[in-house]
């Protein structure tokens, strides 16, 4: 419990909330502890269905972090080639305790170069994208590989949070933490990776994303050569 700890977590536009929401629910509650909502402008956004976020620190009022939240959504492609967001996650990220990626935030950290060798999940959707960026593509609902915590889509994100509170905190918090939020889930469908879903829901929910897919392929294909990666296709 010793050891003030600060939290940042990234809100961009076009996230996906829950990205960020899911694991603020856990983190937040983490002792000894204050979590800062960063962006590189103190002016609401929305996220890719209208939630309005509003961050509270700027990128260059951000403190050293002890953990990175990194959120993902289709605004993250937007941010794939954008100086100030890279070299923020990489500068917070060479002194941080913990990086946590969710969905395909894993993307922008590995935009960042943060995933050479590390092994890490992102959304199902992006899943065969992690080898341009060097990393050891894992299919796991959470991946801890060192100081680097992935989680796969979305709700996966409080699973990673109370893996890191466990980390930082201790176990005993982490459930304390998890009762607090009555985290028990029970889906009411066994629908939740295309390994599960029926073959017609898994096609609809490929064809909803193919177009943002295909543009994150393209960029994945463009950054590897850049980041000295050589992907084998």
């Amino acid at each position: 419990m010793e050891g003030h700890l600060n939290i940042g977590g990234m809100v961009f536009p076009s996230m996906d909330q829950m990205d960020f929401t899911g694991p603020f629910e856990v983190l937040s509650r983490i002792p000894n502890s204050k979590f800062h909502v960063l962006w590189k402008q103190k002016v609401p956004i929305s996220d890719a269905h209208g939630l309005i976020l509003t961050p509270d620190t700027t990128f260059t009022e951000s403190p050293r972090l002890d953990l990175l939240v990194v959120p993902g959504g289709h605004g993250q492609e937007a941010l794939m080639n954008d100086d100030e967001v890279l070299q923020f996650i990489q500068e917070q990220a060479r002194s941080a305790k913990c990086v946590l990626s969710v969905c395909t935030g894993a993307l922008l950290c590995g935009a960042a170069g943060l995933l050479r060798g590390v092994r890490a999940t992102t959304h199902w959707s992006a899943f065969h994208l992690l080898g341009y960026f060097g990393a050891i593509p894992t299919r796991r609902r959470v991946v801890v590989d060192g100081r680097h915590i992935s989680a796969s889509g979305v709700t996966a994100g409080i699973d990673g949070a109370l893996r890191i509170a466990c980390l930082l905190r201790g176990e005993r918090v982490a459930k304390e933490i998890q009762l607090s939020i009555e985290y028990e889930p029970e889906p009411p469908f066994k629908s939740g990776t295309p390994a599960t879903a029926p073959p017609d829901v898994v096609e609809a929910a490929r064809a909803s994303v193919r177009g943002i897919t295909s543009v994150r392929h393209a960029t994945a294909r463009r950054i590897a050569p850049a980041l000295g990666i050589e992907r084998r296709l």
